[in-house]
């Protein structure tokens, strides 16, 4: 168990940027930063860092939080693993307390699939280094390949012994649980070693934990498999790794573009040259999976394949899904023959980056001009082309990179740009309604959150005003005469919930609006004072104390009671709270998708002269927003008194009718003095 004191240390010293950046390309915007979401596929950035806040927003799906929050959802960690993450990445140095039995075994069974790689990967690399056998089959043909031994060693590769259960004794030996080798596939289900006599490639994810390997037999005119892989198991999902990612993250982020590739070698060979931004897809076609998680760093990826024919075949693979997520593709294929491996030894870095550039072409008009090469001038075959070439241009969801694609691949195909306009908007509209569809069963399993978009559900609601004393609000007890519990009364309406992203926003009621203004106040400047030394969490609570148990709302009656139990209210303690609604609640109303411009000021030498900036002006703010939600509060109130008034009157019931219109006229008075105070109109 992590003691206090460590996780003290790791909360102050982790700061989001440094976290995010880990897994999404942020440029700068303001004072903040702003990227694509990691949580959810979207063509425009609405993923905000705030530095000053140390807290991540989507405005899109409404995901985020503080760095632990944020690593907790994004790789599905504990807390404690997420603060060993953020440990590790700043060199803290962690103090555990001793743990139960309990907490032990489940913390093993989470850590022990990767210590039981972790140990695989150690023996493949001894076997390399310090065996007759590894070192002349093994260590030859990584040297052969031009690998340095740093890059070996940099890269985990390794040897494998053409032993029955060489691997297998030993781990046991040393005290690593057989399940445990049999779960991973170091050891098979005959106790005996998974992979024999082949030269091993090791695979991390993106944190650097070994998850798997791969084995590449150097037998000739063998009949087993080129490379075997490990299995799928809980920490190793194929389609969700590209090889090399962990070391790829940081250029691919900075040069802003992946370069993939087909093989383990063609990623060493090229990371060892100076070219780091690469990744393979280990052989396989492109998973939507694979393909986000490059999104996370960049939206421009080239291909770079063989030129052979199985190359090109290889290069177009996975092509469709690639579009769909709205990525800019590029292919490069190089000379016949070559590999990337292979060209870059034979002709140099800078020769090689020279032939990327040149033969980097765009996808759509590498496929169009490929397919026209084969089709000739058969008809058949090219109305076969042109749906083929229709059916990719309708999955990019930019509507005018759409229209660009189709002007120049009907140039190409020569045929008239209406026709194939025509025909990529019925694919579209295909493609349309089956997005829909899924949609809407997607939306039937979505847990219902809270506002998200561009709703900006938490606006202020002060207008310009040159200061508001403390001494102008109202008495922080007032009274409302009337209000008794066997009064009917609708206090208000729940917090709004929310579909899908992008959905259109709900209208809000006048006194729901104030009611999330207030919750608003509370959760950014509750902890803050006022010159009588009252916090504005007493101010409020004090003064709408009487209408909370009347909000349905779970947001009120849980402040409440942690306020009767003299919690510290303060941002920090909404954003963390152990209530998932509450949480995002907060981390809603303490970000925005929009700033303060500071050019007027610094560029313009214009400051804001009509009221203190945003975030100073939360003590007009808050007798603002009470003041404003009161009325609103009480001309429900007043609406209830004349409808009884006039059943009563039917009635001729006087005692009842007197003491209505006694009400009436205490709250007309209340209501009218808060409208005073707060310049607002009230309609008699």
């Amino acid at each position: 168990m992590i003691s206090q004191k460590s996780v003290q240390e790791i909360l102050e010293r982790a700061r989001i940027e440094d976290i995010v950046e880990d897994f999404v390309n942020l440029q700068r915007r303001g004072v903040n930063y702003i990227g694509l979401c990691p949580f959810h596929n979207e063509k425009t950035p609405s993923f905000t860092v705030s530095p000053s806040k140390n807290i991540c927003k989507c405005f899109g799906c409404g995901k985020g939080g503080d760095p632990v929050q944020f690593l907790r959802e994004k790789e599905d960690l504990s807390f404690p693993d997420a603060l060993r993450y953020i440990a590790k990445k700043y060199g803290i140095q962690i103090e555990e307390k001793e743990l139960s039995q309990e907490a032990i075994q489940e913390k093993q069974l989470f850590d022990s699939l990767y210590l039981v790689n972790e140990y695989g990967k150690s023996f493949y690399q001894k076997e390399l280094f310090e065996t007759t056998r590894g070192k002349s089959v093994g260590l030859s043909y990584f040297k052969g390949r031009g690998f340095r031994e740093a890059t070996i060693k940099k890269f985990g590769l390794g040897y494998a012994p053409n032993a029955k259960d060489l691997l297998t004794s030993s781990a046991v030996a040393a005290g690593y649980n057989i399940e445990l080798l049999r779960k991973v596939r170091l050891t098979n289900q005959y106790d005996g070693d998974f992979f024999r006599d082949r030269v091993m490639f090791t695979i991390h994810n993106l944190s650097g934990k070994v998850i798997a390997f791969a084995g590449r037999t150097l037998q000739k005119n063998s009949k087993t498999a080129k490379y075997i892989n490990s299995p799928e198991s809980e920490i190793y999902i194929k389609n969700k790794v590209l090889y090399g990612a962990n070391f790829a993250k940081k250029s691919i982020r900075e040069l802003d573009e992946c370069i993939l590739v087909e093989g383990y070698t063609d990623v060493i060979s090229l990371h060892q040259a100076g070219i780091e931004n690469v990744v393979a897809s280990s052989g396989t076609s492109l998973t939507v999976g694979q393909i986000n998680l490059v999104k996370r760093y960049t939206p421009n990826i080239k291909i770079l394949y063989d030129g052979d024919a199985a190359g090109v075949k290889a290069a177009l693979r996975g092509l469709d899904l690639v579009l769909e997520q709205d990525m800019n593709v590029k292919i490069c294929l190089l000379p016949d023959g070559e590999d990337p491996d292979s060209y870059m030894q034979k002709v140099g870095l800078t020769a090689f980056k020279a032939y990327m550039d040149k033969e980097g072409k765009d996808f759509i008009l590498f496929k169009t001009n490929l397919l026209l090469a084969e089709v000739a001038d058969d008809p058949v075959k090219k109305t076969a082309l042109i749906k083929d070439i229709v059916q990719s241009i309708s999955k990019i969801p930019d509507a005018i990179k759409r229209s660009m694609y189709v002007k120049q691949c009907a140039q190409l195909m020569d045929i008239s740009a209406e026709l194939l306009t025509a025909e990529s908007d019925n694919e579209i509209q295909k493609v349309e309604k089956k997005k829909a569809q899924k949609a809407y069963f997607d939306r039937k399993k979505q847990q219902q959150g809270f506002p998200s978009g561009n709703n900006a559900p938490f606006p202020s609601n002060s207008a310009p005003f040159p200061g508001a004393p403390p001494s102008a609000g109202f008495p922080m007890d007032m009274p409302f005469p009337g209000m008794d519990s066997g009064e009917p009364f609708d206090g208000g309406q729940p917090f709004p919930e929310v579909g899908r992203p992008g959905a259109a926003p709900k209208s809000v009621s006048g006194d729901e609006f104030q009611e999330k203004d207030i919750i608003r106040i509370l959760i950014c400047f509750g902890t803050q004072v006022f010159e009588n030394d009252v916090t504005v969490t007493e101010y409020i609570l004090n003064n709408i104390k009487d209408f909370i148990d009347k909000f349905d709302n779970i947001f009120y009656s849980s402040i409440l009671e942690e306020f009767k139990n003299n919690h510290k209210l303060d941002t920090d303690y909404f954003i963390t709270h152990k209530d998932e609604q509450i949480k995002r609640i907060a981390l809603t109303a303490i970000t925005s998708p929009y700033q303060y411009s500071e050019a007027w000021e610094k560029k313009y030498e214009q400051p804001l002269n009509t009221q203190e900036m945003p975030d100073k002006n939360f003590l007009k703010d808050s007798i603002d927003a009470v003041r404003k939600l009161l009325i609103k509060k009480i001309d429900k109130i007043l609406k209830e008194v004349q409808e009884k008034l006039k059943s009563l009157d039917q009635e001729q019931d006087w005692s009842k009718i007197m003491k209505l219109l006694k009400k009436d006229q205490k709250f007309k008075a209340i209501r009218n003095e808060l409208a005073a105070q707060s310049n607002t109109v009230i309609l008699k």
